[in-house]
Order: C-alpha cells, then sequence, then structure tokens
C-alpha cells in the first residue's frame, strides 16, 4: 500500500508538474496578445480624411511649414498670421497630388501621399523639402495657393494613422497641427 501511495503522489506531481509549465504558456501568451493587440502609443487616430466644412475660410497667410518629429509620430506645423473667420481644411490620403487650378498630377517621394488643402491664402513660394531618416515623412511640397486655398503634397511611408487639428496663438494667429503616427 505504502508504494502505491507513491505511485499516485507520483503520478500527481507528474500531472501538476506538467500543467503548470502550460498554464503559464498560456497565461503569457494572451499578455502578448493582449499586448499586441493595443494599439500603437495608444492612437487611434485611423486614415480616414479630417476636414471642417469648405466654408470655413481663413483672412491670414500662410507664413511657413515646420516639422518635428516625436517618440510616436512625426509633426507637421503650418503658420498662419492673424485675420478672421475660421480656419478650415481638409487632409486626406490620395492616389495622386493634384495641383490647385490646373488638377495636372503632382509627383511626390513616399509609399502614401497626404493632400493638405489650408483653407487661408498664401504668399510662399512653391518647393520642396525632403525627409532622410525619419521614420514617418518622406518629401512635403508646397502646391501653391490658388482662390484663397493653399495646398501641399506630404509623401509618407504607407498609410498610416493622422490627426488634425487647430491651436490658436496668443497673437491671435493660428496653428494647424498635422501628426502621422509610425506605425499601427
Amino acid at each position: 500500500m505504502h508504494t502505491t501511495t507513491r505511485r499516485r503522489l507520483a503520478a500527481v506531481g507528474i500531472v501538476a508538474a506538467l500543467t503548470t509549465p502550460v498554464a503559464a504558456t498560456v497565461a503569457s501568451t494572451s499578455a502578448a496578445a493582449a499586448t499586441s493587440a493595443a494599439p500603437f502609443c495608444g492612437i487611434t487616430w485611423g486614415s480616414l480624411p479630417k476636414a471642417t466644412s469648405p466654408s470655413q475660410l481663413w483672412t491670414g497667410n500662410v507664413i511657413g511649414a515646420r516639422t518635428g518629429q516625436h517618440e510616436c509620430y512625426d509633426r507637421l506645423v503650418f503658420d498662419i498670421a492673424r485675420g478672421s473667420g475660421r480656419l478650415g481644411y481638409d487632409v486626406r490620403y490620395v492616389g495622386e497630388l493634384t495641383g490647385p487650378g490646373s488638377g495636372l498630377p503632382i509627383p511626390i517621394s513616399g509609399g502614401a501621399k497626404i493632400q493638405i488643402t489650408i483653407n487661408a491664402p498664401s504668399t510662399l513660394s512653391t518647393g520642396t523639402r525632403t525627409f532622410s531618416g525619419w521614420r514617418t515623412f518622406r518629401q512635403l511640397k508646397n502646391l501653391g495657393s490658388f482662390e484663397g486655398y493653399t495646398d501641399y503634397g506630404l509623401g509618407v511611408r504607407a498609410r498610416l494613422p493622422m490627426r488634425v487639428f487647430v491651436l490658436t496663438n496668443a497673437d491671435g494667429g493660428r496653428r494647424l497641427v498635422i501628426d502621422v503616427a509610425h506605425r499601427w
């Protein structure tokens, strides 16, 4: 009887030893799956168009564009002088960039293209900036201004989540901010 009890306890110990690592593996796999299902940096912006009403117009000129790199996204900021009205915009992924007024296609570097329309005039000359070594941005082109609207093209690595918002400066000017995430 003593031998039988020892065999049973040994069998129970083997089963316990076998099931404990399996349970731990299942728990760690579930935790890893939950972590990988969480959005990158908590970003939930999506890649659909971000736009206001086309009737929202600002009288101040677009006076500059600047960029910055952050841990989770690349940022593009348009500086817009004081004016009146409401600053409107239309920011969207497109298959092909088009020139304002002409509608002609404009090439840009990157796996995806974002057309940016700012509902404000600009006197800035057209130009191109290329981003070497950036995680998301590839190229920015000033496409020009036409009938009070200013267009830019932004080439990015891929179609990634983006967000757009307007900030008011202390002097009454505006900033249009566009963030594009590094990944989903």
